[in-house]
């Protein structure tokens, strides 16, 4: 009985992790095909997380997440944060500038953690929250190029403020979350700060692996 209950929970969470690829609703004829499983047992699946929330049917009976999915990510937010800060306040005194982790949230990028640097004279004040399109800052670009499977670092120049410079990385190999590492500042930025940004992404997603 545990192995059934354990390959049930891992077939629910591969059908919900599919509803999160960001492509839309399924039909759970498309789900069986995606998955590799019967129409009864992803029926089956869909009946019990139809009833925790996590699931709902559109009126084509198309498939989409449930909103009690956003009970969870909130619940997730203070758990990154805490993961996060002591990568970015190392990145922070590092290079002089204010570091952020930054997750998407359908085409938005959330700032869901922020450390300002200790010994600068100035320095940008970028509040946990934040919320911006992906395409307008170096955080939300690394999140796209992560999409298409690029690791590069990005340098953007007064996109979200003026006058104000940014550089973010994305935080790679792990499926479940889609963010990157980035730091702001008003001034210039050293050839180093790319690198230590690619290596603090890097620190973190080991941290959560």
């Amino acid at each position: 009985m545990a192995a059934e209950s354990a390959q049930t929970l891992e077939r629910g969470l591969r059908l919900l992790r599919l509803l999160a690829d960001g492509k839309g609703g399924r039909t759970p004829t498309e789900l069986s095909g995606e998955l590799s499983l019967s129409r009864p047992v992803v029926y089956r699946l869909l009946t019990t997380l139809q009833g925790e929330g996590f699931v709902r049917r559109d009126a084509e009976g198309r498939v989409h997440l449930g909103f009690g999915v956003l009970a969870l990510a909130q619940a997730v937010q203070p758990l990154l944060r805490a993961a996060a800060t002591p990568t970015l306040r190392r990145l922070a005194e590092q290079v002089g500038a204010t570091a952020h982790l930054t997750v998407a949230e359908g085409d938005d990028g959330l700032a869901v953690a922020v450390v300002e640097p200790s010994w600068t004279d100035m320095h940008v004040a970028y509040r946990e929250g934040s919320r911006h399109p992906l395409g307008r800052s170096a955080a939300g670009q690394a999140i796209l190029a992560l999409r298409q499977g690029r690791h590069d670092y990005f340098v953007t120049e007064g996109q979200l403020q003026e006058g104000a410079r940014g550089v973010a990385a994305p935080v790679t190999g792990l499926p479940w979350l889609e963010a990157s590492v980035g730091v702001v500042t008003f001034g210039p930025l050293e050839e180093s700060t790319g690198p230590r940004v690619v290596a603090a992404a890097a620190e973190l997603a080991a941290e959560l692996s």
